[in-house]
């Protein structure tokens, strides 16, 4: 039987004036795809403080990192700044193996992504998640 329900979602929230968009389930071409318009029109929101929750992410592949490259890309263009949290190992090593730890600012848990809201963090500040 096929299953029609997509295996990804997206939820948002606003946490002490930061956007925080909680991603689960799997980041491939489907949920790229149909994730691209909602960062699209997120991206749009400038000089806004995004967080980008990765902890119930279960699987990603390149259009997963393509989709969370193009949505930083597109959010710096107007000001906004963009940070992940996930500490899965799997995902830190993907992230090493491409070069991308040193583009995202990455941490372990949301508070520590929140603590930094008014910090100077830059891009690759990794809070020790990636060496």
């Amino acid at each position: 039987m096929y299953d029609e329900q997509p295996a990804f979602g997206a939820g948002r929230r606003s946490v002490a004036g930061t956007t925080v968009v909680e991603l689960r389930g799997e980041l491939d071409l489907l949920a790229s795809v149909g994730l691209t318009p909602y960062f699209d029109g997120l991206a749009r929101l400038a000089g806004s403080d995004f967080i980008l929750d990765l902890r119930a992410v279960t699987f990603i592949d390149c259009s997963g990192l393509s989709l969370l490259c193009r949505f930083r890309l597109r959010a710096q263009e107007r000001g906004s700044r963009v940070r992940l949290v996930s500490a899965d190992p799997a995902f830190l090593r993907l992230l090493r193996l491409t070069r991308l730890g040193r583009v995202f600012e990455v941490h372990a848990d949301l508070a520590s992504a929140l603590a930094r809201h008014a910090g100077d963090a830059g891009p690759g500040a990794t809070n020790g998640a990636i060496a």
